[in-house]
């Protein structure tokens, strides 16, 4: 045995302070539907709802074990990183400063302060993260604390490495395959880390939210690189550079391995776990299962482990996942038609509609106009296919329209 894999076993034995190791459940569901045996290591039942915990108790106990005086910890976070720490803080006793940007919604600075009780400043500075990077690194610097970073550190990535160790356990053998969400780099390095001391034979898939691969740039390049455009919305896992920590320990991956979940897509898995599961996941905790039906009859009688990295999902952002899910499975579009400005001309296009098709957005865009006008229409159905008879019914009709569902820079003004 390797000796990160003997300081993952500590790390993990040392965890047993805090929290039981999370569950790991075979999910029927997804197994009839895949013809596999898939079980779903449910990060999203830590105390603070993510794997992060790990990685941050880890490192603030060796911190703290290397240097008795160590009583002050800095990082800079907008999410599960500073739950992460805010309870470890207050499990340790220790001083915690996070540095947030100050757009952070409210939920998550009130779980954050929540967690890390009087132990814990939060300071919300920066529009953007950068900018609240550069200054808690400031500020340790001048206070003499300890910057605890989210994923490019040895015992963070140790301190990860016991979701591993918990699934060997749990599962009684090694499985065929391990799915893990890829940010950072901190949760992959160290599971992989650890199985591949362990159980050799188990293969791995990495997943990455499309508009942040920092992987796949990375194995591109040779080397860590920084993506100059990210999608948030996968928060949790959309990281502009892969740490080169993480890296140095995931140089051997291949473009194969590595599979990218739209955004789009993540959320339809969303709604659906929600819906038939009871799983309430964040979308970086839905990635490993978003790509299932991609890896096809690869996985078909293979046992399967999906790591569910994390659940702290804000209610509030239900509206924008439903709405993407639906146009990302074609049952929701949005179009700007020419209505002519004459008596008639709207009980004509609404009779166009079918039975299952409903008006979600009317909005004209242009009032002024004579002869014709510009209308901002969104539409919601139960087929897919609707919208090709409708489309069909409108040229035939004579009405002049354009789809705009997938037209970012239109979408992004006027929806």
């Amino acid at each position: 045995m390797t000796q990160f894999a003997l300081s993952a076993l500590a790390a993990t034995r040392a965890l047993r302070s805090l929290f039981e190791p999370t569950p790991l459940q075979r999910n029927e569901f997804l197994s009839k539907r895949y013809g596999a045996d898939i079980w779903l290591k449910r990060e999203d039942l830590t105390p603070v709802r993510s794997y992060k915990l790990r990685g941050a108790f880890t490192a603030m106990r060796k911190q703290i074990e290397a240097d008795p005086e160590a009583g002050h910890f800095v990082c800079a976070s907008a999410g599960n990183h500073a739950q992460g720490m805010a309870f470890a803080c207050r499990h340790f006793g220790v001083k915690g400063t996070i540095f947030m940007p100050v757009t952070t919604p409210q939920q998550k600075i009130d779980k954050t302060r929540t967690f890390g009780g009087d132990k814990v400043e939060i300071v919300l500075t920066g529009d953007y993260f950068d900018q609240t990077l550069a200054a808690s690194k400031t500020y340790c610097s001048e206070a003499g604390a300890h910057f605890l970073a989210p994923f490019d550190d040895e015992d963070v990535i140790e301190g990860q490495a016991s979701v591993a160790v918990e699934i060997l356990d749990q599962l009684g053998s090694a499985p065929d395959l391990v799915v893990i969400p890829v940010g950072g780099g901190g949760l992959a390095s160290g599971v992989t880390g650890y199985l591949r001391a362990t159980a050799p034979e188990t293969g791995f898939r990495f997943v990455e939210p499309q508009g942040g691969a920092s992987l796949t740039a990375a194995i591109d390049a040779g080397g860590p690189v920084t993506i100059t455009k990210v999608n948030s919305f996968v928060d949790g896992a959309a990281v502009a550079r892969i740490g080169d920590l993480p890296f140095a320990a995931l140089d051997w991956v291949t473009p194969e391995q590595i599979l990218r979940a739209p955004e789009d897509r993540v959320c339809v898995t969303m709604i659906q776990m929600l819906n038939v599961e009871g799983i309430v996941l964040e979308p970086a905790g839905a990635l490993s299962i978003d790509v299932l039906p991609e890896l096809g009859t690869e996985i078909r009688g293979k046992t399967v482990v999906c790591i569910v990295s994390g659940g702290n999902f804000d209610f509030e952002r239900l509206p924008e996942v439903r709405e993407r899910a639906q146009r990302f499975s074609g049952m929701k579009k949005y179009f700007i038609l020419r209505l002519p400005q004459r008596p008639g001309a709207l009980r004509e296009f609404l009779q166009m509609l079918g039975p299952e098709d409903d008006v979600a957005r009317f909005e004209y865009l242009k009032k002024s106009a004579r002869n014709f006008g510009s209308v901002l229409i969104g539409i919601e159905t139960k087929r897919p296919e609707a919208f090709a008879e409708l489309f069909q019914k409108l040229d035939a009709g004579g009405f002049s329209y354009r789809d705009i569902t997938e037209d970012e820079t239109l979408a992004e003004f006027l929806i």
